[in-house]
């Protein structure tokens, strides 16, 4: 069985690929390959809007649950999320249709890091998201961002 360039050498089998589509020469192209790779960016894109999300909803737990730990650390870090958060929306906007299913999904991760970096376990943090999607987004949101 022939080994192919997407097996042996990924990087150069997207040069080629590249090169292959410039030139027009879609009769040469790796289609199945091609596909599940473009199919796998857009995952991509997907899995780090959830991990954003996650990473802001868990500093939110934690600027919410220990307001004597609060420091500008926290606060740069729901600053920076937020942001990249609606960079990610800006320049992929079909996402907003998964916007909901990704916080769902974000929640989980954030539960996860609020554990992991607090005294409180799960059964002390709520289930589900207790955060608007307009809460989320609102830089102005907690109001007491202030240290």
């Amino acid at each position: 069985m022939k080994t192919s360039l997407y097996e042996t050498d990924f990087y150069q089998w997207t040069i080629e690929q590249s090169q292959l589509l410039a030139l027009g020469k879609l009769d040469d192209l790796d289609l199945v390959n091609l596909g599940e790779e473009i199919e796998s960016l857009g995952k991509q894109q997907k899995q780090e809007l959830r991990n954003r999300l996650g990473l802001l909803i868990g500093h939110l737990l934690k600027w919410q649950y220990q307001p004597e730990k609060r420091g500008k650390s926290w606060r740069s870090t729901i600053r920076e999320q937020r942001r990249e958060v609606k960079k990610i929306i800006k320049e992929n906007p079909s996402l907003n249709s998964y916007l909901d299913e990704a916080i769902i999904d974000g929640y989980e991760l954030a539960l996860d890091l609020a554990v992991r970096e607090t005294p409180f376990d799960y059964r002390d943090l709520p289930k589900k998201c207790p955060y608007l999607i307009e809460q989320i987004f609102d830089n102005n949101f907690p109001t007491n961002m202030e240290v």
